[in-house]
């Protein structure tokens, strides 16, 4: 097992030190200024970014994931965050598409810059992990499936929460502990 632990650390660690700083913090400052945060994404994915919207939460930002119940109207002003590791998933699409018609920032996070849903975004920032559909340009895994995507974006996700919240004038634990539930 240990040589597993490995074997992960090192490709996700590979896969963190590929990312563009640059794009990261532009990504962080589109996140500072949006009125309003929307999350989506579908299968693992799709919880990496759910437990974003969480951070987000916590941190005092307006956060929803598209499907869910209580999730309102997009508008213009607000950030459509959308994860798609192949930049093909046929939901995303949708809520792309409907996103930019409500005059929202769109903001994908992918491995396929090349993709339809990259040319519809207004923001696209690499993640240049492995993906089920195993592109010719991503890296060596020995994962299943997306896992290798979905762990980085995890970890992605959550060092640009860490920044944001670093950012503001607030103790970051104390903020966000303040906003986690007390019903549990």
């Amino acid at each position: 097992m240990k040589a597993l632990f490995t074997g992960i650390l090192e490709e996700i660690t590979g896969v963190l030190r590929n990312v563009d700083e640059e794009k990261c913090l532009a990504f962080a400052e589109r996140i500072r200024h949006a009125k309003r945060i929307f999350i989506a994404g579908e299968g693992r994915s799709g919880l990496m970014g759910k437990a974003f919207a969480m951070r987000l939460m916590h941190a005092d930002y307006p956060a929803f994931v598209v499907g869910e119940t209580i999730t309102p109207n997009v508008e213009q002003g607000d950030m459509l965050l959308a994860i798609s590791g192949s930049g093909t998933t046929g939901s995303i699409q949708l809520y792309v598409g409907q996103a930019k018609r409500a005059g929202a920032d769109v903001v994908l996070i992918t491995t396929n810059e090349a993709s339809q849903l990259a040319e519809s975004s207004d923001f696209v920032l690499r993640l240049p992990a492995a993906t089920k559909r195993r592109l010719a340009d991503e890296p060596e895994t020995i994962q299943p499936l997306g896992n290798q995507f979905d762990q980085s974006l995890h970890l992605l996700l959550d060092a640009v929460m860490i920044h944001i919240v670093r950012a503001s004038a607030l103790d970051p634990q104390e903020l966000m502990a303040r906003r986690h539930t007390n019903l549990q």
